[in-house]
This record gives structure tokens, C-alpha cells and sequence, in this order.
């Protein structure tokens, strides 16, 4: 879990507090190239406010730069659109991101998940059965590769 701060964050079942979550790093400690894969989680207050952090901007940045896989749920693509990266791809979202989408020079289709190269998005929590095969399939190349140095 990485946060602008450290310390704990509070998670959100829609409009109610739900668990407390420790964070590991802060935005200020980490460099992309430590990490296989990044997942930017949904719910409106969490995109919305990242997106206003330059680091958290450069860090999605360095990740598309990197090639490495980015998943993204819910409003989670509000940062891929702050990044500038979503032109010419294809993104799903919730519905209220479609318009931003098109605006950056997306093409916002309305799937349960969509893998477009790197970029793996999905609608909802209630997408999540078709969204984790796609997160898996392409986490797999970069997976496989550090879990054989791990072995070897």
C-alpha cells in the first residue's frame, strides 16, 4: 500500500467508513522500476484526490513509461487520464468517467474488464470475477520472470 502519507488510510464501503488500512511506503520512497505491476483502486475520493498529487501523477507515469501493468477499477482511470496516457487506448470505467475518457483521446467502451497492451480497466466491485483473470493474464510475464529469479 502506497499513500502520500504514512500511517494508516481509511477505506470506504460507498458512503461508509469501512477498515483501516497501514500503508507500506509513501509516494516520496518508491521508484516504479521496484514494483512488477500497479493497481489503482476505485471509489471516487481516492482517484480524485491522487490525481491532484504530482508524484502519484509521475509515478502512473513511469509505470506506462516502464510498460508495466497497470490495472485500474471504478474511477481508478481518473489517474490515467491525469497522466495523459489514454490517448489512442481503450478503457472501460464507471460510467461517470466516460466523458473525460473520450476527452483525453480514449475510446471508453462499456465492458466488465478491458485489457488494451498494459492497461487493464474495469467497471465496478461487481465486475471483479471478469476483471482478475485479466489483471492475472497480463501480470503473468512479469510474475514469471521474479518468481525465477527467486528460485534460481
Amino acid at each position: 500500500m502506497i499513500s502520500p502519507q504514512s500511517g494508516e488510510v481509511q477505506g470506504w464501503t460507498h458512503h461508509e467508513k469501512g477498515s483501516k488500512f497501514h500503508v507500506d511506503a509513501t509516494l516520496d520512497t518508491v521508484d516504479a522500476q521496484e514494483f512488477d505491476a500497479l493497481l489503482l483502486s476505485g471509489g471516487v475520493a481516492n482517484p480524485d484526490q491522487l490525481r491532484t498529487i504530482p508524484q502519484a501523477v509521475l509515478f502512473v507515469k513511469d509505470f506506462v513509461k516502464a510498460g508495466k501493468p497497470i490495472v485500474a477499477i471504478c474511477h481508478g482511470p481518473w489517474l490515467l487520464v491525469e497522466a495523459g496516457v489514454v490517448k489512442g487506448r481503450i478503457l472501460t470505467s464507471w460510467p461517470s468517467l466516460r466523458t473525460d475518457i473520450l476527452n483525453a483521446g480514449g475510446r471508453w467502451v462499456d465492458r466488465e474488464a478491458v485489457a488494451d497492451g498494459n492497461l487493464i480497466t474495469s467497471r465496478k466491485p461487481d465486475d471483479i470475477p471478469a476483471f482478475n483473470p485479466e489483471m492475472i493474464e497480463q501480470s503473468k510475464p512479469a510474475y514469471g520472470k521474479r518468481h525465477s529469479q527467486v528460485t534460481e
